[in-house]
């Protein structure tokens, strides 16, 4: 649970180093308008065509009092305004003064889900990375995975996952893994259950422990973590109680001082299991 803690500060530590630079980027000046992008656009002088918004059509093109449908999908906001000023200088004034403002960058959208803070929808304004979205998100909560998934949709109409590990991203600060991210993006935390083990009888401290799922403890760490023997105990037949996929319970007697010495290998706990150390009648 220590290291689960310090992983977890490390994590707030870092999304929030991220979050100034992830929230000081600039919008790209070569940011491609696209499908469902909405524009508010302003012909100066055109009562009908005055902060008139318009949302951009799956096709790419807007459609304009007096100017009709025109092409804008995949132009920059400056050469949609020096497009529109050519048609309407062509159609409608002389030397045009034309604005066009990006009001929604939904072409450029990426998804957060899972064990974030603020789960949803996010646009990409200029590069953004996995930290400054997951900072943008408010960061992990204590209940995330081992892991972080992007599921990335390919050309083909196929999709890829990209697999990251929390402990490289966040705790070994491995660049390399800090993948620079593409719209239509998903970036999935998923939820890593907090399940109990429990562990009494000649052990410091006896009771239930919250481990996760994705990291239970073998039967020696277990004990360890329950502050470890006392003096009393009878290590050489610790008890695990569990059940099986019937719901049956049974019981295996283990000699933690052959685990000690080698000879056998450690148990890996599941989750309910029970660990019950008696006491040595010697």
């Amino acid at each position: 649970m220590k290291t689960s803690m310090r992983i977890a500060g490390l994590i707030a530590l870092a999304v929030t180093l991220a979050g100034p630079a992830a929230a000081q980027q600039p919008v790209s000046a070569e940011y491609k308008i696209g499908a469902k992008d909405l524009l508010e656009i302003t012909v100066l002088g055109v009562p009908e065509i005055s902060k008139l918004v318009v949302r951009v059509s799956e096709e790419g093109r807007i459609t304009l009092p007096m100017l009709g449908q025109v092409e804008v999908g995949n132009l920059t906001k400056f050469e949609v305004e020096k497009k529109l000023t050519q048609l309407a200088g062509e159609k409608i004034v002389l030397k045009p003064q034309v604005t066009v403002h990006i009001l929604e960058y939904l072409s450029r959208r990426v998804s957060v889900v899972g064990a974030v803070e603020k789960p949803g929808p996010f646009e990409l304004l200029g590069r953004q990375t996995v930290l400054s979205v997951l900072s943008a998100a408010g960061g992990l909560t204590r209940d995330a995975g081992e892991e972080i998934i992007i599921i990335r949709q390919l050309a083909v109409g196929d999709s890829k996952a990209i697999r990251i590990p929390i402990d490289g991203l966040f705790v070994k600060g491995d660049p390399k893994l800090n993948v620079v991210l593409e719209p239509g993006d998903v970036i999935n935390v998923p939820v890593d259950k907090v399940v109990p083990i429990y562990v009494f009888g000649q052990v410091r401290n006896p009771g239930a422990m919250q481990v996760k799922r994705s990291s239970l403890p073998t039967l020696t760490q277990a004990i360890a973590q329950a502050g470890g023997f006392t003096d009393r105990a009878n290590r050489k037949r610790v008890q695990i109680r569990r059940k099986d996929v019937t719901g049956k319970e049974f019981e295996v007697s283990v000699n933690v001082r052959d685990i000690l010495k080698g000879k056998i290998k450690d148990i890996p706990l599941q989750e309910n299991d029970t660990v019950y150390v008696p006491e040595s009648l010697l």
